[in-house]
């Protein structure tokens, strides 16, 4: 019996023993697993550069030194384009020659039945032909590019002709114009033509001055009249912009083209319908950024 008993005791006692070894195993391999993920998690992951998206039904990003296009988004489609239109009006214009001093004054004509959009601009009001300019491309005053038109010689047929005439000699081939502020959804063209129409206009000082002017007032009558830019982003002091031109009509949505300095890079930036109103400057926004990040990518490889 006492023999039996001490064969159980022995059992007892080696169960227990290699119960022990088991135990520092396993703590001896979760020790090393947690001393292994502590040294994986101190090594820096490297971020590769976000993926942009475009909440803008059309968009084009093209690099204006070299023509290469960065970014494109359904960059052919033809849509109704709105007062991006304005920046043909304004280089018929100045192709023109016109006298710039010259008293022009808003008619009943002017005023928009078309769209019925509202203007700060009264009939009657007479302002110089590069007051009208500048308010055509920096307030986006259809009243004042109508006006433009008008007065043009030869009339406003004319003046469309003109504007069609100019963007064939630019090969703006899926271009249209059918008047001279783009209340008309027959205003037509894609990001990619219009990328090359704000490359052409930012050949001419004044519109590159007249469309980053941040503000500007006008006398009619007795009253003292402000206007301001209709792109925000021209009084953002991250945005180095050297043309801008808003756009907005039911059929086109809103637009927005720029010419900015991005990291270093001249760039040329067309969205075209976006929906909301702060749709397009946070595209705006997002391009910049992208941009940004690749330039940073770009210069750690080479470094």
């Amino acid at each position: 019996m006492a023999r039996r008993y001490g064969m159980v005791i022995l059992l007892i006692l080696f169960s227990v023993g290699l119960l022990d070894v088991q135990g520092a195993a396993g703590l001896s391999k979760s020790s090393k697993s947690k001393a292994v993920h502590k040294k994986h998690s101190s090594v820096k992951v490297k971020r590769t550069p976000r993926k942009l998206i475009l909440r803008s039904a059309s968009a084009l990003v093209m690099d204006q030194q070299t023509g290469e296009f960065l970014v494109q988004k359904q960059s052919k489609m033809v849509l109704p384009i709105a007062s991006i239109t304005k920046l043909m009006t304004a280089m018929v214009v100045l192709d023109a020659h016109i006298d710039l001093e010259e008293l022009i004054t808003i008619e009943p004509s002017d005023v928009d039945t078309l769209c019925y959009s509202p203007s700060r601009l009264p009939v009657g009001t007479s302002l110089t032909r590069e007051d009208a300019l500048l308010l055509t491309l920096m307030a986006s005053e259809n009243r004042a590019a109508h006006a433009l038109g008008r007065t043009y010689p030869g009339g406003l047929e004319a003046f469309i002709l003109e504007m069609n005439a100019k963007a064939g000699l630019l090969g703006l081939s899926r271009t249209r114009f059918e008047d001279t502020s783009g209340l008309s959804s027959g205003n037509t063209s894609s990001a990619q033509d219009l990328a090359m129409m704000v490359d052409a206009a930012y050949q001419y000082s004044l519109v590159r001055e007249f469309t980053t002017r941040e503000e500007a007032s006008i006398q009619s009558g007795r009253r003292k009249i402000e206007f301001h830019n209709t792109n925000r982003l021209i009084q953002n002091p991250r945005w180095q912009i050297g043309l801008s031109k808003t756009g907005f009509t039911n059929e086109a949505g809103r637009c927005l083209v720029m010419q900015v300095s991005v990291a270093k890079r001249s760039l040329l930036i067309v969205l075209l319908d976006s929906q909301g109103k702060l749709t397009r400057l946070a595209d705006a926004n997002r391009i910049r950024h992208w941009m940004e990040e690749q330039s940073s990518a770009r210069r750690k490889r080479q470094g």
